[in-house]
């Protein structure tokens, strides 16, 4: 994969993406790999105070990297108020050789995705977790676990028997990207870093290679 870290000053707006997915889906064939597609989500309060969670990633193109949440959780209200975040992935092991560990950091904008798309991905979710969209008042305090397992048993009521509609207040968020740097472990420190971002125009990437 080294031959990915040549020092090229313009390159064409696919080659970040397709970088991504070469290591992405080397990731889901690792065994030693539990969750692939886990990522940590960086957003920040309107007083710039940051907040970190570990969340998934449901899906990806160029237009950038697609999570789905209760829009009224932590990350939810801070997006709201400022919708550029963070997002980083890290692969221990991932390459052939002794080190091989791979990371790949985000930076970028969080739009929400449409109706038509969360509509589709909460379709696709096991009933439990639909239940329990509903059920959650994410992020909330709550008196103790039976007050939120009580909640549970009255949305698996209320649905008995017919298709769990998408919440109102959940949805997806797709981060799309203004910058994005691959980093690749090396022997005694000597790291690999191929740090793309966004031209101008937005019509391709300014590739710069990064000392470790």
């Amino acid at each position: 994969m080294n031959e990915g870290f040549k020092s090229i000053n313009k390159c064409e707006f696919s080659e970040p993406f397709k970088k991504f997915s070469q290591y992405l889906e080397l990731a889901k064939k690792k065994s030693n790999i539990v969750e692939p597609t886990a990522m940590c989500l960086s957003s920040a309060d309107e007083r710039g105070f940051p907040s970190s969670r570990i969340v998934l990633l449901k899906s990806f193109d160029e237009k950038g990297f697609c999570f789905f949440t209760n829009l009224t959780s932590r990350k939810g209200y801070e997006i709201s108020k400022n919708p550029m975040v963070a997002l980083c992935f890290y692969w221990e092991r991932l390459l052939a050789d002794e080190l091989g560990a791979v990371q790949v950091r985000i930076v970028g904008k969080a739009e929400k995705v449409s109706a038509k798309e969360a509509d589709a991905y909460f379709l696709s979710r096991p009933r439990g977790s639909q239940i329990g969209a509903w059920a959650s008042k994410q992020s909330c305090e709550m008196a103790n676990r039976e007050e939120f397992e009580e909640r549970v048993e009255k949305k698996t009521a209320d649905f008995d028997g017919q298709e769990v509609p998408r919440p109102p207040f959940w949805s997806g968020f797709r981060v799309v990207p203004s910058e994005i740097e691959f980093w690749q472990e090396g022997n005694f420190r000597m790291h690999h870093r191929a740090f793309y971002k966004k031209d101008k125009l937005h019509n391709g990437w300014e590739l710069s290679i990064l000392y470790p």
